[in-house]
């Protein structure tokens, strides 16, 4: 079959399309065959040079989260999932990944999205940003009337936090970078502000009231993460679960304490495999009752995964980008 390799750590030129097996299910596994594979700004991070952190070393196919159809059962496995549409984490973050023909899945990790073509897509883009998005709302605890400083608020992750928010009553200030993105957010029903201008911060006091976001949801990390922690309200909630600038924003304890901040990070959004189904589930209902739509930006062939990982570093992307093999 065919897949994208990695042969080494760098740049998107180091994704190259190749032949290899086509991978076989073990135990109470499944092989998919993949109608879309998920691509995260994460995966960019690994193929940079991050993969050592995550246990993921060259050669390997990327990708860990696929929409398909399940063609092949390992022993254990239920046989009613065979012909089944899912979305799924792959069973292995390195050498069988799912920006590939087919991949290999764990049983426990399926979960069924009958319909279309279109719903499978909206399925996969809420595998990894619905289960954040939902337990990120959760943990914030949004009431009506509060002001919520959103950043990174045109990818995946952050249009669900924005939507989220708005069902909740909230009052939305929506970050990103460039008209496109803004656009977007405003069409979603946020204020929106663009965090590369010099005086975005202000802003962002300007629109809401001069008294500052009652909870940041910072999806971006690094100096914004930062500029945006010097304008929460007292009392606020800060969550620093964003680094796709190379680092999670820096809170310093003692002024969080000072302010009477509370402060979370990744650590809320550290999922157990098990915890992932029944979150993805709930997402798809959300869907369902109208609180949240997944927005597909862009989708690329397999073979161009390469451009794919170029769109997603240059900030060009708005919300998921999906793999077509």
């Amino acid at each position: 079959m065919r897949a994208i390799q990695v042969d080494r750590y760098g740049g998107p030129e180091v994704l190259e399309i190749a032949g290899v097996a086509d991978p076989v299910a073990g135990p109470r596994q499944v092989v998919v065959e993949v109608a879309a594979a998920d691509v995260l700004f994460l995966d960019c991070q690994i193929r940079g040079g991050w993969g050592e952190m995550f246990g993921v070393v060259p050669p390997y196919v990327p990708g860990n989260g696929v929409a398909g159809v399940v063609v092949s059962l390992g022993d254990g496995v239920d046989r009613r999932w065979l012909g089944r549409q899912v979305v799924a984490v792959t069973a292995a973050a390195g050498p069988q990944g799912g920006y590939a023909e087919r991949a290999v899945v764990s049983e426990s990790g399926l979960v069924e999205v009958p319909g279309d073509p279109e719903l499978l897509r909206q399925g996969l883009s809420l595998l990894h940003d619905g289960p954040t998005a939902l337990t990120l709302a959760r943990n914030a605890a949004i009431r009506p009337g509060e002001r919520v400083l959103v950043t990174g608020a045109a990818g995946g992750l952050g249009i669900l936090l924005v939507q989220l928010t708005i069902a909740a009553g909230g009052h939305v200030v929506a970050a990103a970078r460039g008209e496109r993105k803004l656009e977007l957010l405003r069409s979603l029903g946020a204020e929106a502000v663009d965090y590369s201008a010099p005086d975005w911060t202000r802003i962002v006091r300007r629109e809401t009231g001069d008294a500052g976001p009652d909870v940041i949801l910072d999806g971006v990390g690094g100096q914004i993460g930062q500029d945006a922690f010097t304008v929460i309200a007292p009392g606020g909630r800060f969550s620093a679960h964003g680094a796709p600038s190379g680092s999670f924003a820096q809170i310093d304890p003692a002024e969080a304490e000072r302010r009477s901040l509370t402060v979370r990070g990744i650590e809320q959004v550290q999922f157990d495999p098990a915890d992932l189904p029944p979150l993805v589930e709930q997402a798809l209902a959300e869907v369902s009752a109208g609180r949240i739509e997944p927005v597909i930006g862009q989708s690329f062939p397999l073979i161009e995964a390469a451009q794919a990982h170029r769109s997603i570093e240059s900030r060009d992307t708005l919300g998921k980008t999906l793999l077509l093999p």
